[in-house]
Protein backbone atom coordinates (compact mmCIF):
# COMPACT_ATOMS: atom_id res chain seq x y z
CA UNK A 1 0.00 0.00 0.00
CA UNK A 2 1.14 3.55 -0.69
CA UNK A 3 2.74 5.53 2.10
CA UNK A 4 0.12 6.85 4.54
CA UNK A 5 2.34 8.52 7.10
CA UNK A 6 1.28 11.87 8.52
CA UNK A 7 2.93 14.99 7.16
CA UNK A 8 5.73 16.39 9.23
CA UNK A 9 5.40 19.91 10.58
CA UNK A 10 7.50 21.54 7.85
CA UNK A 11 5.43 20.09 5.01
CA UNK A 12 2.18 20.99 6.77
CA UNK A 13 3.44 24.56 7.11
CA UNK A 14 4.15 24.68 3.37
CA UNK A 15 0.58 23.62 2.63
CA UNK A 16 -0.71 26.39 4.87
CA UNK A 17 1.55 28.95 3.15
CA UNK A 18 0.35 27.78 -0.26
CA UNK A 19 -3.31 28.14 0.74
CA UNK A 20 -2.91 31.54 2.38
CA UNK A 21 -0.91 32.87 -0.58
CA UNK A 22 -3.73 31.73 -2.86
CA UNK A 23 -6.64 33.01 -0.77
CA UNK A 24 -4.94 36.36 -0.25
CA UNK A 25 -7.33 38.54 1.73
CA UNK A 26 -5.49 41.79 0.99
CA UNK A 27 -4.92 41.34 -2.74
CA UNK A 28 -8.32 39.92 -3.67
CA UNK A 29 -10.21 41.72 -6.44
CA UNK A 30 -13.98 41.98 -6.75
CA UNK A 31 -15.29 39.70 -9.51
CA UNK A 32 -19.06 40.11 -9.06
CA UNK A 33 -20.62 42.65 -6.67
CA UNK A 34 -23.91 41.99 -4.85
CA UNK A 35 -27.13 43.89 -5.57
CA UNK A 36 -26.26 46.60 -3.04
CA UNK A 37 -23.30 47.68 -0.91
CA UNK A 38 -24.95 47.02 2.44
CA UNK A 39 -25.35 44.39 5.13
CA UNK A 40 -27.14 41.22 4.01
CA UNK A 41 -26.32 41.61 0.30
CA UNK A 42 -24.08 38.88 -1.16
CA UNK A 43 -23.01 37.22 -4.36
CA UNK A 44 -21.15 33.92 -4.37
CA UNK A 45 -21.51 30.39 -3.10
CA UNK A 46 -20.53 28.86 -6.44
CA UNK A 47 -17.42 28.26 -8.54
CA UNK A 48 -15.57 29.19 -11.73
CA UNK A 49 -15.07 27.10 -14.87
CA UNK A 50 -13.20 27.52 -18.14
CA UNK A 51 -14.66 25.73 -21.16
CA UNK A 52 -12.81 25.05 -24.40
CA UNK A 53 -9.94 27.29 -23.20
CA UNK A 54 -11.82 30.38 -24.31
CA UNK A 55 -14.73 31.36 -22.08
CA UNK A 56 -14.69 31.64 -18.31
CA UNK A 57 -17.90 31.11 -16.37
CA UNK A 58 -18.75 32.07 -12.81
CA UNK A 59 -21.87 30.76 -11.08
CA UNK A 60 -23.34 31.96 -7.80
CA UNK A 61 -26.46 33.19 -6.09
CA UNK A 62 -27.58 36.67 -5.27
CA UNK A 63 -28.80 37.06 -1.72
CA UNK A 64 -30.65 40.06 -0.30
CA UNK A 65 -31.49 40.64 3.40
CA UNK A 66 -33.95 38.49 5.30
CA UNK A 67 -33.70 35.12 6.99
CA UNK A 68 -35.72 32.48 8.76
CA UNK A 69 -35.26 34.13 12.15
CA UNK A 70 -37.34 37.13 11.08
CA UNK A 71 -39.51 35.31 8.55
CA UNK A 72 -38.92 34.95 4.86
CA UNK A 73 -41.35 37.78 4.12
CA UNK A 74 -38.83 40.16 5.74
CA UNK A 75 -36.49 39.88 2.76
CA UNK A 76 -35.76 38.22 -0.54
CA UNK A 77 -32.90 36.05 0.79
CA UNK A 78 -31.49 33.81 -1.95
CA UNK A 79 -33.40 35.35 -4.82
CA UNK A 80 -31.46 34.47 -8.00
CA UNK A 81 -29.01 31.93 -9.39
CA UNK A 82 -26.82 33.61 -12.00
CA UNK A 83 -24.11 32.57 -14.46
CA UNK A 84 -21.60 35.12 -15.75
CA UNK A 85 -19.25 34.77 -18.72
CA UNK A 86 -16.02 36.59 -19.48
CA UNK A 87 -12.73 36.36 -21.38
CA UNK A 88 -10.70 35.62 -18.25
CA UNK A 89 -10.91 34.82 -14.57
CA UNK A 90 -11.00 38.50 -13.66
CA UNK A 91 -13.58 39.33 -16.32
CA UNK A 92 -15.04 41.66 -17.29
CA UNK A 93 -18.13 39.53 -16.74
CA UNK A 94 -21.55 39.66 -18.34
CA UNK A 95 -24.56 37.88 -16.90
CA UNK A 96 -25.60 35.27 -19.47
CA UNK A 97 -28.15 33.20 -17.51
CA UNK A 98 -30.45 33.98 -14.61
CA UNK A 99 -32.77 31.63 -12.70
CA UNK A 100 -35.26 33.07 -10.23
CA UNK A 101 -36.98 31.18 -7.43
CA UNK A 102 -40.07 30.98 -9.64
CA UNK A 103 -37.98 29.55 -12.50
CA UNK A 104 -36.70 26.74 -10.28
CA UNK A 105 -40.08 25.96 -8.71
CA UNK A 106 -42.06 22.94 -9.84
CA UNK A 107 -45.65 21.81 -9.29
CA UNK A 108 -46.21 21.68 -5.56
CA UNK A 109 -42.53 22.51 -4.94
CA UNK A 110 -42.29 26.28 -4.66
CA UNK A 111 -38.73 27.47 -4.01
CA UNK A 112 -38.37 29.71 -0.97
CA UNK A 113 -34.64 30.43 -1.31
CA UNK A 114 -31.54 29.57 -3.36
CA UNK A 115 -28.03 28.93 -2.03
CA UNK A 116 -24.84 27.10 -2.99
CA UNK A 117 -24.28 25.97 -6.59
CA UNK A 118 -21.61 24.25 -8.66
CA UNK A 119 -20.75 23.91 -12.35
CA UNK A 120 -19.20 20.57 -13.31
CA UNK A 121 -18.20 19.05 -16.65
CA UNK A 122 -18.53 15.29 -17.06
CA UNK A 123 -17.34 13.92 -20.38
CA UNK A 124 -18.44 17.01 -22.30
CA UNK A 125 -21.78 17.17 -20.48
CA UNK A 126 -22.32 20.34 -18.46
CA UNK A 127 -23.98 19.90 -15.08
CA UNK A 128 -25.27 22.69 -12.86
CA UNK A 129 -25.94 21.72 -9.25
CA UNK A 130 -28.01 24.06 -7.09
CA UNK A 131 -29.39 23.96 -3.56
CA UNK A 132 -32.95 25.17 -3.05
CA UNK A 133 -35.20 25.52 -0.05
CA UNK A 134 -38.57 24.20 -1.18
CA UNK A 135 -41.91 24.50 0.55
CA UNK A 136 -42.31 21.28 2.52
CA UNK A 137 -43.42 20.25 5.99
CA UNK A 138 -41.05 18.84 8.59
CA UNK A 139 -41.66 15.22 9.64
CA UNK A 140 -44.48 14.95 12.16
CA UNK A 141 -42.28 14.21 15.18
CA UNK A 142 -40.34 17.50 14.73
CA UNK A 143 -43.07 19.63 13.13
CA UNK A 144 -43.13 22.08 16.06
CA UNK A 145 -39.59 23.19 15.19
CA UNK A 146 -40.47 24.51 11.73
CA UNK A 147 -40.68 28.30 11.44
CA UNK A 148 -43.51 29.84 9.47
CA UNK A 149 -42.71 30.32 5.78
CA UNK A 150 -39.70 28.00 5.73
CA UNK A 151 -39.16 24.74 3.88
CA UNK A 152 -36.55 21.99 3.54
CA UNK A 153 -33.25 22.31 1.66
CA UNK A 154 -32.22 19.83 -1.02
CA UNK A 155 -29.88 19.67 -4.03
CA UNK A 156 -30.98 19.48 -7.67
CA UNK A 157 -29.25 19.32 -11.05
CA UNK A 158 -29.64 20.70 -14.57
CA UNK A 159 -27.83 19.09 -17.52
CA UNK A 160 -27.11 20.38 -21.02
CA UNK A 161 -24.40 20.57 -23.62
CA UNK A 162 -23.67 24.21 -22.80
CA UNK A 163 -24.71 27.10 -20.57
CA UNK A 164 -27.20 28.53 -23.03
CA UNK A 165 -29.10 25.20 -23.17
CA UNK A 166 -29.70 24.82 -19.43
CA UNK A 167 -33.45 24.61 -18.84
CA UNK A 168 -34.77 25.26 -15.30
CA UNK A 169 -37.92 23.29 -16.10
CA UNK A 170 -35.71 20.17 -16.23
CA UNK A 171 -34.39 20.50 -12.67
CA UNK A 172 -33.98 16.98 -11.29
CA UNK A 173 -33.61 15.99 -7.62
CA UNK A 174 -30.15 14.75 -6.61
CA UNK A 175 -29.97 14.70 -2.83
CA UNK A 176 -32.40 15.21 0.05
CA UNK A 177 -32.08 14.73 3.80
CA UNK A 178 -33.48 11.46 5.16
CA UNK A 179 -33.22 11.95 8.90
CA UNK A 180 -33.79 14.86 11.31
CA UNK A 181 -30.09 15.06 12.21
CA UNK A 182 -29.30 15.96 8.58
CA UNK A 183 -32.68 17.23 7.42
CA UNK A 184 -31.35 20.07 5.26
CA UNK A 185 -28.73 19.37 2.56
CA UNK A 186 -27.20 22.05 0.37
CA UNK A 187 -24.02 23.73 -0.95
CA UNK A 188 -22.78 21.02 -3.38
CA UNK A 189 -19.08 20.64 -4.19
CA UNK A 190 -18.62 18.27 -7.15
CA UNK A 191 -15.38 16.78 -8.49
CA UNK A 192 -13.94 13.58 -9.96
CA UNK A 193 -13.64 10.98 -7.20
CA UNK A 194 -10.00 9.89 -6.78
CA UNK A 195 -11.12 6.24 -7.04
CA UNK A 196 -13.39 6.80 -10.05
CA UNK A 197 -16.88 8.19 -10.51
CA UNK A 198 -18.04 11.50 -9.09
CA UNK A 199 -17.84 12.86 -5.54
CA UNK A 200 -20.39 15.31 -4.16
CA UNK A 201 -19.55 16.94 -0.84
CA UNK A 202 -22.57 18.62 0.74
CA UNK A 203 -23.42 20.69 3.78
CA UNK A 204 -26.09 19.40 6.13
CA UNK A 205 -27.99 21.00 9.00
CA UNK A 206 -30.16 19.30 11.63
CA UNK A 207 -33.79 20.36 12.04
CA UNK A 208 -32.72 22.64 14.92
CA UNK A 209 -30.20 24.54 12.75
CA UNK A 210 -27.66 24.17 15.56
CA UNK A 211 -24.66 23.13 13.43
CA UNK A 212 -23.22 22.82 9.91
CA UNK A 213 -21.61 19.55 8.81
CA UNK A 214 -20.09 18.05 5.66
CA UNK A 215 -21.23 14.77 4.11
CA UNK A 216 -20.27 12.81 1.00
CA UNK A 217 -22.36 11.28 -1.78
CA UNK A 218 -20.86 9.24 -4.64
CA UNK A 219 -21.98 8.58 -8.21
CA UNK A 220 -20.42 5.32 -9.35
CA UNK A 221 -18.91 5.10 -12.86
CA UNK A 222 -21.65 4.65 -15.44
CA UNK A 223 -24.47 5.50 -13.02
CA UNK A 224 -26.72 8.59 -12.86
CA UNK A 225 -27.66 8.73 -9.20
CA UNK A 226 -25.70 9.64 -6.09
CA UNK A 227 -25.56 7.54 -2.93
CA UNK A 228 -24.74 9.05 0.46
CA UNK A 229 -21.74 7.18 1.89
CA UNK A 230 -20.97 9.46 4.86
CA UNK A 231 -22.90 12.18 6.67
CA UNK A 232 -19.76 13.59 8.31
CA UNK A 233 -16.34 13.39 6.65
CA UNK A 234 -14.60 16.08 8.71
CA UNK A 235 -16.02 16.36 12.23
CA UNK A 236 -16.51 19.83 13.66
CA UNK A 237 -13.40 21.20 15.31
CA UNK A 238 -12.51 21.72 18.98
CA UNK A 239 -12.03 25.50 19.06
CA UNK A 240 -13.01 28.17 16.53
CA UNK A 241 -15.01 25.79 14.28
CA UNK A 242 -16.92 23.89 16.93
CA UNK A 243 -20.32 24.85 15.47
CA UNK A 244 -19.68 24.62 11.72
CA UNK A 245 -17.41 22.73 9.34
CA UNK A 246 -18.61 23.09 5.75
CA UNK A 247 -16.15 21.98 3.06
CA UNK A 248 -16.40 24.18 -0.03
CA UNK A 249 -13.50 23.04 -2.22
CA UNK A 250 -10.90 20.37 -2.99
CA UNK A 251 -7.53 21.44 -4.44
CA UNK A 252 -5.11 18.73 -5.64
CA UNK A 253 -1.63 19.72 -4.42
CA UNK A 254 0.92 20.13 -7.25
CA UNK A 255 3.72 17.55 -6.80
CA UNK A 256 6.60 19.96 -6.29
CA UNK A 257 9.70 19.38 -4.21
CA UNK A 258 9.24 16.87 -1.37
CA UNK A 259 5.58 16.39 -2.35
CA UNK A 260 6.80 14.59 -5.46
CA UNK A 261 7.85 11.68 -3.24
CA UNK A 262 4.49 11.40 -1.47
CA UNK A 263 1.25 9.84 -2.70
CA UNK A 264 -1.07 12.40 -4.36
CA UNK A 265 -2.80 14.56 -1.76
CA UNK A 266 -5.33 17.39 -1.71
CA UNK A 267 -6.25 20.44 0.32
CA UNK A 268 -9.82 21.00 1.49
CA UNK A 269 -11.04 24.52 2.20
CA UNK A 270 -13.90 24.81 4.66
CA UNK A 271 -16.10 27.39 6.36
CA UNK A 272 -16.12 27.32 10.14
CA UNK A 273 -17.86 29.08 12.99
CA UNK A 274 -17.63 29.15 16.76
CA UNK A 275 -21.37 29.64 17.12
CA UNK A 276 -24.49 29.85 14.97
CA UNK A 277 -25.49 33.21 16.48
CA UNK A 278 -23.20 36.11 17.48
CA UNK A 279 -21.77 35.88 21.01
CA UNK A 280 -21.18 38.87 23.27
CA UNK A 281 -17.52 39.06 24.26
CA UNK A 282 -16.27 39.76 27.76
CA UNK A 283 -14.63 43.23 27.86
CA UNK A 284 -11.26 41.68 28.70
CA UNK A 285 -11.46 38.85 26.14
CA UNK A 286 -9.24 38.66 23.08
CA UNK A 287 -11.20 40.37 20.33
CA UNK A 288 -11.47 38.20 17.24
CA UNK A 289 -13.92 37.27 14.51
CA UNK A 290 -15.65 34.22 15.95
CA UNK A 291 -17.62 33.30 12.87
CA UNK A 292 -21.35 32.62 12.97
CA UNK A 293 -24.13 31.66 10.58
CA UNK A 294 -23.84 33.63 7.31
CA UNK A 295 -20.61 35.23 8.56
CA UNK A 296 -18.32 32.17 8.67
CA UNK A 297 -14.52 32.34 8.50
CA UNK A 298 -12.21 29.89 6.76
CA UNK A 299 -10.15 26.82 7.60
CA UNK A 300 -8.08 24.15 5.88
CA UNK A 301 -7.65 20.35 5.93
CA UNK A 302 -5.60 17.88 3.90
CA UNK A 303 -5.82 14.23 2.91
CA UNK A 304 -4.16 11.58 0.74
CA UNK A 305 -6.27 10.99 -2.37
CA UNK A 306 -6.14 7.19 -2.07
CA UNK A 307 -7.61 7.47 1.44
CA UNK A 308 -10.38 9.93 0.51
CA UNK A 309 -12.53 10.96 2.32
CA UNK A 310 -10.15 10.63 5.27
CA UNK A 311 -8.64 14.04 6.04
CA UNK A 312 -6.97 16.00 8.84
CA UNK A 313 -7.22 19.61 9.98
CA UNK A 314 -4.44 22.14 9.44
CA UNK A 315 -6.35 24.93 11.21
CA UNK A 316 -6.91 23.53 14.68
CA UNK A 317 -6.50 26.52 16.97
CA UNK A 318 -7.52 29.39 14.71
CA UNK A 319 -9.05 30.26 11.38
CA UNK A 320 -6.68 30.84 8.46
CA UNK A 321 -8.92 32.95 6.23
CA UNK A 322 -10.43 36.10 7.75
CA UNK A 323 -11.40 39.23 5.85
CA UNK A 324 -9.65 42.40 7.03
CA UNK A 325 -12.96 44.20 6.55
CA UNK A 326 -16.40 44.20 8.13
CA UNK A 327 -17.28 41.12 10.16
CA UNK A 328 -14.19 39.19 9.04
CA UNK A 329 -16.35 36.82 7.02
CA UNK A 330 -14.44 34.84 4.37
CA UNK A 331 -16.27 31.80 3.00
CA UNK A 332 -17.22 29.62 0.03
CA UNK A 333 -13.66 29.29 -1.32
CA UNK A 334 -13.57 27.62 -4.74
CA UNK A 335 -10.40 26.93 -6.74
CA UNK A 336 -9.54 26.26 -10.37
CA UNK A 337 -6.18 25.04 -11.74
CA UNK A 338 -4.89 25.74 -15.24
CA UNK A 339 -1.50 24.79 -16.61
CA UNK A 340 0.30 27.82 -15.23
CA UNK A 341 -1.97 29.31 -12.55
CA UNK A 342 -4.11 28.42 -9.54
CA UNK A 343 -7.20 30.60 -9.15
CA UNK A 344 -9.39 31.10 -6.08
CA UNK A 345 -12.70 32.86 -5.58
CA UNK A 346 -14.66 33.41 -2.37
CA UNK A 347 -17.18 35.64 -0.60
CA UNK A 348 -15.49 38.32 1.47
CA UNK A 349 -17.00 40.78 3.96
CA UNK A 350 -16.41 44.43 3.10
CA UNK A 351 -16.35 47.59 5.23
CA UNK A 352 -19.97 48.22 4.20
CA UNK A 353 -20.82 44.65 5.41
CA UNK A 354 -21.76 43.40 1.95
CA UNK A 355 -20.17 40.20 0.60
CA UNK A 356 -19.08 40.35 -3.05
CA UNK A 357 -17.43 37.49 -4.90
CA UNK A 358 -13.70 38.21 -4.90
CA UNK A 359 -10.78 36.42 -6.51
CA UNK A 360 -7.02 36.02 -6.57
CA UNK A 361 -4.54 34.17 -8.80
CA UNK A 362 -1.31 32.42 -7.81
CA UNK A 363 1.21 31.68 -10.60
CA UNK A 364 2.27 28.05 -10.61
CA UNK A 365 5.92 29.08 -10.29
CA UNK A 366 5.03 30.74 -6.97
CA UNK A 367 3.27 27.59 -5.85
CA UNK A 368 6.39 25.60 -6.76
CA UNK A 369 8.59 27.96 -4.76
CA UNK A 370 6.38 27.60 -1.69
CA UNK A 371 6.11 23.81 -1.86
CA UNK A 372 9.62 23.00 -2.99
CA UNK A 373 11.64 25.52 -0.99
CA UNK A 374 9.31 26.46 1.85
Amino acid sequence: MADTKALDRRLAERLVRLATALVDQERARVLVPPKAADSGYWFGGGNAMRREDTTWYVVGRYRNPGDSRTGVAAGARGLELAIFAGPGFFGPFEKVRSFSKADLSGPGKAVVSIEGSCLYEDGGRLELYVSCEQEAAYPEQIAAYQKSGTGIWSIGRLEAKDVSSLDPAELQPVLAGKNPAALHVKDPVVFAHPAGGTALLFCSHPFTWSSSNTGLAVRRPGEETFEVVAEEVLPRGPVWDVAATRITDRLPVPPFGPFRDLPPLSLYFYDGAECLRPHDEHPSAVRRPRGYSCEEIGGLAWGYDHLFPRMERLSVERALFVSPHGTGCSRYVATLVTGDTIYASWQQSQADLSQPLVGHALPMEWAEAILARG
